[in-house]
């Protein structure tokens, strides 16, 4: 098995510019293809084929896919001015993240992502995919981040979101189906997670995220990601990511090794 490592030496560095320093290995698999998917006359991938569906009829998002390339860095980038409204500490969080590049960043500690970040990968040159499983009840969401490979429960069988939950990075995900869009709800975070990496917006553990998959066709999906944090912003805001299928490929086993940077951080900073 092919193991990604990164060491946390130059993770500081590797961070501010869309960690460049892993070169973008994607097949677990090499020259295997993958059967049972449509393709075109010279034995690629048919991207533009109809959507795949389920024998219960709702789209099959199975997949391997990864997210174009810039979400990771700002998510806010498509916003116009007057969307996107900070608190005032979150304002100066923010300010201070671009000044002092990002030595707070969890993810410099080999610390998750966090959502919705964990869904934008990383950068073209260091890409992190995440592969959807779907059943009828349950979408696992694997992912293979800069730090640790990790996952996550989507529940589809009618429970609520947990009232009084253990904070977690990831927080807790229930889905249903709006017709052909899966509607994600995701709430009890811990409150140390980021938002994105080069503008560091920040989460508190009041956040409350809704992802909504759309599955275009065979190839391209859309996440549309709606943040509602009334601890850190003034209102909700919404992006949408473009999000590509990786055909004829599979993740690969990551770990973050050789942490050696968590002491250059402040840690008693609190939100």
């Amino acid at each position: 098995m092919q193991n990604r490592t990164l060491s946390n030496q130059v993770r500081l560095c590797a961070i501010a510019v869309l960690c460049l320093a892993v070169p973008a290995v994607h097949a677990q698999w090499l020259n295997y293809r993958i059967p049972g998917v449509p393709r075109t006359p010279d034995g690629k991938v048919n991207l533009t084929a109809p959507t795949p569906r389920t024998p219960d009829g709702k789209p099959d998002l199975s997949g391997t896919w990864e997210s174009e390339g810039g979400y990771f860095g700002n998510l806010a980038r498509d916003l116009k001015p007057g969307e996107l409204l900070m608190l005032p500490w979150a304002e100066a969080q923010v300010k201070d993240n671009l000044g002092n590049q990002h030595k707070n960043d969890p993810m410099v500690a080999c610390l998750p992502p966090g959502v919705p970040r964990i869904n934008m990968g990383g950068s073209r040159s260091m890409p992190h995919p995440f592969k959807v499983v779907q059943t009828p009840s349950l979408v696992i969401l694997l992912y293979e981040t800069s730090t640790n490979q990790t996952f996550r429960q989507v529940f589809l069988d009618g429970r609520p979101l947990p009232t009084d939950p253990q904070p977690t990075w990831l927080g807790y995900s229930v889905g249903h189906w709006e017709g052909d869009t899966l509607v994600v709800e995701t709430a009890g975070f811990n409150g140390r997670a980021w938002v994105d990496t080069a503008s560091g917006h920040p989460q508190t553990e009041a956040a409350r995220v809704t992802e909504r998959f759309t599955r275009r066709d065979f190839g391209h999906m859309e996440i549309d990601i709606t943040i509602d944090d009334p601890k850190a912003y003034l209102k909700p805001w919404r992006v949408r990511v473009p999000i590509n299928l990786l055909p004829d490929t599979d993740l690969i086993e990551t770990f973050c090794e050789n942490e050696r940077d968590l002491g250059r951080m402040d840690r008693t900073r609190k939100p």
